[in-house]
Parts: structure tokens; sequence; C-alpha cells
């Protein structure tokens, strides 16, 4: 008997050898990565490594599974390595206080990989990922939009040129194309997007930002501050992390 007898019992002890040597990078730990990473450690991946720049802030307490009043202010990949660590101490998880993108991209070997998770939401970071991945011949699954929708049980898997809706995932399409990127495995939505409630002034981060001291990249740069919830991002980290936990078991 161990930890995870639940998930042997369904995938079977080859699957759960091979997810234990097993190596994912998770770029993004936020609302959609930080539930991949749980999910992951929860059914035995061997090794993770995140990747996020970012510090716990006051405002990711509304949908952030690392996210308490604890550990605002601290650095997201060290909390969420503490987690990872208290789920399964023999889980080998690397952290990256690392923004990617094409100035740190080349530092980074993808190839080292079995699965790479995109959770990022840049989109240069994300057309960055996906080239990269698609050369190397390494396993990916983007996460289109989860901001502004309240729908979970509108996301989809797919790849991204059979996506619909979805206008993040219309932008990729493009970009992707021109790049010569022929397939990605993504996570989208189908709910068209809702137009966020109009900002109480004296409320708004643009006016009070409430970043913690020395946040690189904080609320006050994006052209608007987008609405989200507990219930939607997490979903669609929920579902990335099956989708790889399942190619993995059967790889």
């Amino acid at each position: 008997m161990n930890q995870f007898s639940r998930t042997q019992l369904m995938l079977g002890a080859a699957s759960m050898e091979r997810l234990s040597h097993s190596k994912v990078a998770v770029f993004g730990i936020g609302g959609v990565g930080g539930y991949a990473v749980e999910a992951l450690v929860r059914s035995g991946v061997g090794a993770v490594d995140l990747y996020d720049d970012d510090k716990i802030c006051l405002t990711n307490l509304n949908r952030q599974i690392i996210a308490t009043r604890k550990t605002v202010g601290q650095y997201k990949v060290e909390v969420m390595k503490e987690r990872a660590l208290d789920i399964n101490p023999d889980c080998r998880v690397g952290t990256f206080r690392t923004f990617y993108g094409p100035d740190t991209a080349p530092d980074i070997d993808l190839e080292q990989y079995d699965y790479v998770i995109d959770a990022v939401d840049t989109m240069t970071a994300k057309l960055e990922l996906a080239c990269r991945a698609y050369a190397g011949g390494v396993p990916i699954i983007s996460s289109m939009g989860a901001a502004n929708k309240l729908d979970p049980t509108a996301f989809r898997v797919a790849d991204l040129y059979k996506t619909s809706f979805d206008p993040l995932a219309r932008i990729m399409r493009r970009e992707l194309r021109k790049r010569g990127v022929k397939a990605l495995k993504v996570v989208y939505s189908e709910e068209p997007a809702l137009t966020p409630a109009e900002e109480d002034p004296a409320a708004s981060c643009k006016a009070n930002c409430v970043c913690p001291p020395g946040t690189a990249r904080t609320c006050t740069q994006r052209r608007q501050i987008p609405a989200s919830n507990a219930f939607v991002p997490s979903v669609a980290g929920l579902i990335i992390a099956g989708e790889v936990v399942k190619d993995l078991a059967r790889a």
C-alpha cells in the first residue's frame, strides 16, 4: 500500500512506474498552472520543474491554490515546491524564477522534458514555447483563455487548428501557421468571453496596486485587468494535468 494505490488501481503498475520516471515542465504557476502542478504531484509524476518569476499577490487569493494570507509576497515557485513536497516528498521539484520569452528561452532545454505545460498568460511566451517544443518534438499542451469566463463546463481539449470561439486561439492559429507549427494540443473554452464589470476606481489595482514590493510585472502594466474566479482556471488546470498524466501513462 502506498499513497498512489488508488491511482494504480485505475492506471496499473506499469503506468505508475512510467509516471514516476517522467519529468514535466510547468510554465506559469498561477490559477491554471498551480492546479496542474497539484494534480501532477498527486498523480505520481516523479519530477516537475516550475517556471515563474512572479510573487503571490493579494488579488491571487480568489483563484490560486498556493495563495493564502500567509504566502502573499512569496515567490510562487517556492511556495508551490513546498506544497508539492508536503504531498510527495519523493517528487523532484526544480524552481526557476524566470519569465519565459525570446530572451530567456535559449537558456532552457525543453528536450530534457517528457512533457511541457504552457500556463503562461503572454502571447510572446506562448508562441515561443509552442515553436520550440514543436521543433524539438517535445509533447506540449497549452492553456488558452481562462479569464473573463464563468462556465467551467465549456472547456474542450483539441488541436489548436480545430478550435472555435476562443479569441486567443484564433491569434495563436494565425501566428503559428506563419511559423510552420502544424499542431498544438490545447485546452480552450467555447464560452464567449464576458466583459468585466466597470471597475470602482477606489478598488482598482491601477489606482491602488497591491502587488508585493519587488514584483517584476504588476497588474498595472496590463491594458485591461482581467476578471477571474475560483472555479474556471482551476478546472482548466486539472484538465491539462489529466491529459498529461494519461499521455505519459500510456507512452
